[in-house]
């Protein structure tokens, strides 16, 4: 302590509620949290953190401080395309209305104007760390650089052209070549994104594979998304997706399954053996009536499970509070159990298991010292939060993303009483609006 003693802190904060996320369960009361360097170095009761001097002191009043939220799977810039394709099942919604679409309007502008858009939504809503898979990565990647947030970037591979790639030959090199420029960022990691299974071919597989094994990158992948997606591979290749991916070894602890709503047990056990996480989407898969990932039982099982929001497109919305919400209460449903999925785990599937799907464990996804201080304060002052017995179960089923007061990234501020930072919201929402105007008036029905 003589260390911590001596120097002086960047900032103290002193929310009413101190919620770790590890260990499990804890809720701490009339806790100070302080912070140097971008990292979490003191976590102690009132009197013993007052100690301590710091250059900045801040009350947090009626508020709980928990880990950032971590949305595990989106697709950022696709936000410019909320409500183009409503009310159809996924396979009409994709080929016949967003593959169009994207190869018609996505250019490097469009990927800067949606990205920023969807981080603005996002730190908004609470959310410090993101895995974002679309085109043009290196676009998105200097946007989120710019805009301070942390984030997993799955380069999108797929066999046929698409906008930024003429093929996955040169998806990979361009892969590649952003995952050696990023290696020693502090806040984007590169991952590598194949797309599905009915879109990438065994050659493009194992040269991922061999790529995937040099870099030691994740793998992100749509998988066990629908019903017909099973029944096209068990024609197409005699055998369920996952365990074609596990015969060309493809599958282990950073492999990142998204969606998984059709699980039979020779697929769980592949999960369990290979340690591969699972990334629950329920809003975009009750949408587009894909089927439900049956969390409680992957849980029960060890599996690691997260949580994204997919994209704009298929959701609508990027709030991962309002999906963790949806997760809880259709485990429940799914599982014939009012025990499963509580409050407290819901958080934890929010934070710290978005963290270790995406191989950042280490460094986020919970309130311990040395980890990086990616915070959220949200504000339980609320008529609709009271009275409050259990703030973490108010947190999940009674708080709307507008509850979001605070937001830091490394220590950094990018939200301050509900203002974004480094986001001129007036010019975003000018281009936005251009954009809107121009697909609009394109638009084909």
């Amino acid at each position: 302590m003589s260390e911590l003693d001596s120097e002086q802190l960047d900032l103290l904060l002193f929310p009413t509620w101190l919620v770790p996320v590890e260990p499990a369960g804890v809720v701490l009361r009339e806790h100070g949290l302080g912070i140097r360097d971008g990292r979490i170095v003191l976590i102690a009761p009132r009197p013993e953190a007052n100690k301590h001097a710091a250059r900045c002191v801040l009350e947090l009043p009626d508020m709980l401080l928990a880990p950032g939220l971590i949305n595990a799977h989106g697709h950022a810039a696709m936000t410019l395309f909320r409500g183009l394709a409503d009310d159809l099942p996924l396979k009409s919604w994709l080929h016949d209305h967003i593959w169009p679409a994207e190869n018609r309007w996505v250019d490097e502008a469009f990927i800067q104007t949606g990205t920023e858009l969807a981080i603005a939504e996002q730190l908004l809503g609470g959310i410090t760390c993101i895995s974002d898979m679309y085109f043009f990565p290196e676009v998105a990647s200097e946007v989120i650089h710019r805009c301070g947030m942390r984030a997993q970037i799955a380069v999108p591979i797929m066999d046929f052209a698409v906008p930024g790639a003429r093929d996955a030959g040169e998806a990979l090199r361009k892969g590649v070549a952003l995952f050696d420029d990023l290696k020693h960022h502090p806040r984007i990691s590169i991952a590598f994104g194949p797309h599905a299974p009915y879109s990438v071919g065994d050659d493009s597989l194992e040269k991922m594979r061999i790529l995937v094994a040099e870099t030691d990158a994740g793998i992100h992948m749509h998988l066990h998304e629908t019903a017909s997606e099973i029944h096209e591979a068990l024609q197409r290749h005699g055998e369920r997706p996952l365990a074609r991916l596990a015969k060309r070894q493809l599958l282990g602890p950073r492999f990142q399954a998204v969606h998984m709503t059709q699980i039979d047990d020779e697929d769980l056990a592949l999960l369990v053996e290979n340690n591969c996480s699972v990334i629950h989407c329920p809003e975009s898969n009750l949408k587009l009536a894909s089927g439900f990932c049956p969390v409680e039982r992957l849980w029960a099982a060890g599996v690691n499970v997260a949580i994204g929001t997919d994209g704009a497109a298929s959701n609508n919305d990027l709030d991962l509070l309002g999906e963790t919400r949806t997760a809880a209460l259709l485990a429940k449903a799914v599982a014939g159990s009012a025990s499963a999925l509580d409050a407290h785990r819901a958080l934890r599937m929010a934070t710290l298991n978005g963290a270790r799907a995406l191989g950042l464990d280490e460094h986020t996804g919970s309130l311990e010292v040395g980890k990086f201080a990616d915070l959220v304060a949200f504000d339980l002052s609320g008529l609709a939060q009271q009275p409050v017995y259990d703030p973490v179960s108010q947190l999940i089923y009674t708080c709307g993303r507008d509850c979001v007061r605070h937001v830091w990234v490394a220590g950094k501020q990018l939200l301050s009483d509900r203002r974004l930072t480094r986001i001129d919201q007036d010019e975003l929402m000018a281009s936005v609006r251009q954009w809107g105007t121009k697909i609009r008036n394109g638009k084909k029905l």
